[in-house]
């Protein structure tokens, strides 16, 4: 046990010494933080200016569009001709100019002319011309507030209730998935950074013969157990870390920006659960990575073969767009439910929707199972093939060797 204990100091602070484990460690609230106070201090300093009234003329070809020329920041200022608008634009008193043909009822086309390089019509000029053109059609032929009702943009509000019939205490958000999809990315960062820092302390051991050394004074076991717990305690300390400076982090971004952010409300359980699936899945990743550091005789070579499951592990991150807009599909239970997915699809659902018990349960005790498989397994394997130098064992080899053990 002593033994143990001597290796896990060591193992740990070797691993909380690395820069690049400082840099993710504190990478995150750091630049949240100085982002936080820029914006404070530029709104400080500075004013807001006023918006700039932009001028867009328009040459109607059609001869109806004579009203509402005047759309808060932009205003239509009419010509007669094409080169009149061409002339004022040249000479800046205006900013840009539309020609409206006139077959625009059958072709509802207009051209836009401007001196400036643009991929497309901004967004706010592009909403500003279309409800210029859109009230003057109209306006003679329905009441104005029938127009404005027309161009107003649908508001849908969502309320959910709770089995009692009454609202939830927690309402859906939008902004509530950005905590669990920022953390569900470090969540990854740190699973990547520990599969890591084990293989190449395996790699690098058995390519110094150190390791030798090693299973001279300890037993295998021992010496799995010490390294794991110590790499899986650093990474700890890197989540307990985020996910304390998380609340403060968001509470000062919901002063800062407002908008948005003040409505995020953290999922309930979300720091036990954050916990949690964050340990196991460490000892997941971990005895993965032993199993690759026991047949491998570099490091290089551990982490080509660690990426099949390491990007694995980052499908939840690449479907995201898919999952916020079918968050209910049955695709996402599954994710939830294996092993090497579960924690970081669990941390993003968390945001969106509540997980089913049975789901939870179903999840852990999987991801638990597989733990205990793996461990098994991996300390066989290690065991077995960690003198082993130069080429690497085929599969039929490993499996030959597991039966026989």
């Amino acid at each position: 046990m002593n033994k143990v204990i001597l290796l896990f100091k060591h193992e740990f602070i070797q691993a909380i010494k690395k820069p690049g484990y400082i840099i993710l460690t504190l990478a995150i609230p750091v630049l949240a933080l100085i982002t936080i106070g820029v914006v404070q201090l530029f709104s400080s300093l500075f004013e807001p200016a006023a918006d700039e009234l932009t001028r867009v003329g328009y040459v109607d070809q059609v001869g109806i569009f004579n009203e509402y020329t005047d759309l808060g920041f932009i205003q239509f200022i009419p010509f007669v001709t094409e080169d009149d608008a061409i002339a004022s634009l040249l000479e800046n008193k205006i900013n840009e100019f539309i020609l409206i043909p006139p077959d625009y009822y059958t072709t509802v086309s207009v051209q836009r002319y401007t001196m400036s390089r643009e991929f497309e019509t901004p967004v706010g000029k592009r909403y500003a011309i279309d409800n210029f053109l859109t009230r003057n059609i109209l306006k003679d032929k329905v009441p104005p507030e029938v127009i404005e009702n027309v161009l107003s943009p649908l508001n849908i509000s969502v309320i959910r209730l709770a089995e009692n019939g009454l609202m939830a205490d927690s309402q859906n958000n939008i902004g509530n998935i950005i905590i669990p999809g920022i953390y569900a990315f470090l969540l990854s960062m740190a699973l990547l950074f520990g599969n890591n820092s084990l293989i190449s302390g395996l790699g690098e051991e058995k390519e110094s013969r150190l390791i030798e050394v090693l299973t001279s004074s300890v037993s295998v076991s021992q010496m799995l157990i010490g390294k794991v717990l110590a790499l899986g305690a650093a990474g700890l300390l890197q989540v307990l870390l985020w996910l304390v400076s998380g609340p403060l982090i968001l509470d000062l971004a919901s002063l800062t920006f407002g908008g948005l952010l003040a409505n995020i409300q953290i999922p309930p359980n979300f720091i036990f659960f954050g916990v949690i699936y964050f340990v196991l899945g460490y000892l997941l990743f971990a005895v993965l990575a032993v199993m690759i550091g026991g047949i491998v005789s570099t490091a290089a070579d551990g982490h080509n073969l660690s990426m099949f499951y390491i990007m694995a592990g980052y499908i939840p991150l690449w479907t995201f767009g898919a999952f916020i807009s079918f968050p209910e599909h049955p695709i996402w239970i599954m994710l939830t439910i294996f092993p090497i997915t579960a924690p970081t699809q669990t941390m993003l659902r968390l945001g969106v929707s509540d997980i089913p018990t049975w789901q939870l349960t179903a999840s852990l005790g999987v991801l638990i199972l597989s733990i205990a498989i793996g461990q098994f397994l991996s300390v066989k394997i290690f065991r077995t093939f960690m003198l082993m130098y130069g080429k690497r064992p085929r599969v039929r080899e490993i499996f030959k060797a597991l039966r026989s053990s």
